[in-house]
């Protein structure tokens, strides 16, 4: 896929509705797919449609309401271990909670797969940059999270450690996903059941920096022992830059290296196959405060965070916020992405234009998937929906 070829067919969807845009949609994947979906579909393993679900949204969304038809993989978010056993404090209501959210999904859909996800952004103190230093902390870790998967019904588990920033935590990360691997093996055959799958969530670029010092995720130890990484393809702009807007979950970006292509790329360059990559999107906008209403597209300049949360709003919020203020909605071709203003307020998000596009690029670059954060936050399923059926797959 080029960028130009991505870009024209954007801009000609965006001129449509999403019914009508569809005939022009499946034709824009057959042409830049670089192989047949047949060659594609014999070499790959099977399609990741995931979405992780937050825990505090159960009073909006109860798990027997989840649309289990438009996901591969479900991922509970999130269990915190014990920061100094390491092992999982689980008190008798969450258990059942757990419990319940498996059998749930499973009675809804017997081919969904339910991981849960340990740790989550924000965790303070970091419990995995110290149980990761040995051995033995890592084999108690290790041990519990099997546990807790076989007691309440899960398939697997995800870790999402944000993020490893010495290069001791990143060896270290590396011989935990090995020990992780080599124990899930050997609890499949002592059970004789299916092994457990193991994921990691991970920042968009397989190197970051770290107060000006480079950190690079260890790539072998990714592909040899993690069933896929979920990268997370989103952020990259938000209230700590009140100065412009910003598509916060950039495909492209002409100026700068935040965009999901360049962090996509970065991943393969370092040697994790499209096969073990699943790309993120995100089911929520970013705000700003326009410093002049009249310069109102991606890149305008800004004076600090629009509505919402911290300059937050949920999918559903932005269609609300749409809809009672009777916005402008506009995508930009350079991003990707769509966005929306009226008087000083601008919200940068992806709808399901956007987002049908960004699920196109990701399979013709022959990614294993994507994943949504969050479930909860979607208007309907309305973006979700149009994710799930715009993975084509050869019959």
């Amino acid at each position: 896929m080029t960028k130009p070829a991505l870009q024209r067919h954007f801009k000609i969807m965006a001129s449509h509705s999403m019914l009508s845009i569809l005939p022009i949609v499946y034709t824009l994947f057959i042409v830049i797919t670089t192989r047949s979906t047949a060659m594609a579909a014999s070499r790959l393993p099977p399609v990741v449609k995931a979405g992780y679900y937050p825990s505090w949204v159960v009073d909006d969304l109860p798990p027997s309401a989840i649309n289990t038809s438009l996901f591969t993989h479900v991922l509970y978010a999130f269990l915190v271990p014990n920061n100094v056993t390491f092992g999982f404090d689980i008190s008798d209501s969450t258990a059942m909670i757990l419990s319940n959210f498996t059998t749930t999904l499973h009675r809804k859909n017997r081919y969904v797969k339910v991981l849960y996800s340990i740790g989550g952004g924000g965790i303070e103190p970091d419990p995995f940059a110290v149980m990761a230093t040995k051995a033995s902390s890592r084999k108690v870790f290790i041990d519990a999270t099997i546990g807790v998967a076989r007691k309440y019904g899960f398939d697997g588990f995800d870790l999402d450690w944000e993020f490893p920033e010495s290069p001791k935590a990143m060896d270290d990360f590396a011989f935990l996903l090995k020990e992780w691997r080599q124990a899930i093996r050997k609890e499949a055959k002592m059970t004789n059941r299916p092994p457990l799958l193991l994921t990691a969530a991970v920042y968009y670029s397989a190197e970051f920096l770290v107060y000006g010092s480079r950190r690079s995720y260890p790539a072998a130890a990714v592909r040899n022992n993690l069933d896929w990484v979920n990268v997370m393809c989103y952020d990259y702009h938000g209230s700590w830059d009140t100065s412009v807007t910003g598509a916060h979950a950039a495909l492209f970006d002409p100026k700068t290296n935040l965009s999901s292509v360049y962090g996509i790329k970065s991943w393969l360059k370092a040697g994790v196959p499209g096969n073990k990559l699943v790309m993120g999107l995100p089911l929520y906008g970013k705000t700003w405060k326009l410093k002049d209403p009249k310069l109102h597209e991606v890149g305008s300049p800004a004076v600090g965070v629009g509505p919402g949360d911290d300059g937050v709003l949920t999918y559903v919020q932005v269609v609300e916020f749409n809809r009672r203020t009777k916005a402008t909605v506009a995508h930009d071709v350079d991003t990707v992405s769509a966005y929306s203003y009226t008087g000083t307020s601008w919200v940068g998000y992806d709808d399901a234009l956007s987002t049908t596009a960004k699920v196109l690029f990701a399979q013709a670059l022959g990614l294993r998937g994507y994943f949504f954060w969050a479930l909860g936050y979607d208007n309907d399923w309305t973006v979700t929906g149009q994710a799930s059926s715009s993975w084509i797959v050869d019959k």
